[in-house]
């Protein structure tokens, strides 16, 4: 299991860059799925998700605990570790619908980064007709989107830093934030596989009017 020592400390000066670098090695890398393709898929993503949700909540509110300054410390590896469990979820999301094969960096930057980032994505995902196509970034626009991405979390993390001065109250605030982002991860996952579907939609039958 790879972990996340990022050089300490990282002034806020810093701070963006260093972001955007664990962005890039979060979405650098697609894990294998833990699941596998199942008739139900839309309800068996909605129990992942939710767990999924649970597990982000707990850790990142357990990192929050330490008071003051050592609380400090454990902000950036809190997002690396939150966005490793977001990104085996959009895997395994992927994997229950049979599509694992289509995930790729870019899919898992627009799941992670959509609810939060709208604008900046938004020639990510390019409508064609009734389905959505995922455009592959080049190496220059992934930089530019990752570094505005980057100074966005930045603004986040230093709002929520103040949390971490008071123990229990910024624990429990930092982890409902956890377990709701993981959620909306999970959303954009589900719809992105939704507008992507090589399936036609399903069609409402017309109905006749009797004759008389």
């Amino acid at each position: 299991m790879s972990t996340f020592h990022p050089a300490l400390p990282v002034t806020e000066r810093d701070q963006p860059r260093t972001v955007t670098g664990v962005i890039e090695r979060v979405i650098s890398e697609v894990p294998a799925a833990r699941t596998h393709a199942v008739s139900d898929a839309a309800a068996a993503a909605e129990q992942l998700a939710r767990t999924a949700a649970q597990k982000a909540a707990l850790l990142s509110g357990s990192l929050a605990l330490p008071p003051g300054p050592l609380g400090m410390l454990t902000v950036l590896p809190d997002i690396y570790l939150i966005w490793k469990v977001q990104r085996q979820m959009v895997a395994d999301i992927f994997a229950l619908h049979g599509r694992t094969a289509e995930l790729t960096g870019t899919h898992m930057l627009f799941c992670l980064f959509r609810h939060l980032a709208s604008q900046v994505l938004r020639d990510v995902a390019v409508r064609t007709g009734e389905r959505v196509l995922i455009q592959q970034l080049s190496a220059g626009a992934l930089k530019g989107v990752l570094g505005t991405i980057g100074t966005g979390v930045t603004r986040r993390l230093l709002g929520e830093t103040a949390g971490r001065w008071v123990p229990l109250a910024g624990a429990a605030a930092v982890g409902a934030y956890a377990y709701w982002d993981t959620l909306q991860v999970a959303k954009t996952a589900r719809r992105l596989l939704e507008a992507t579907s090589t399936e036609p939609p399903a069609r409402t039958p017309r109905v006749r009017a009797p004759r008389t």
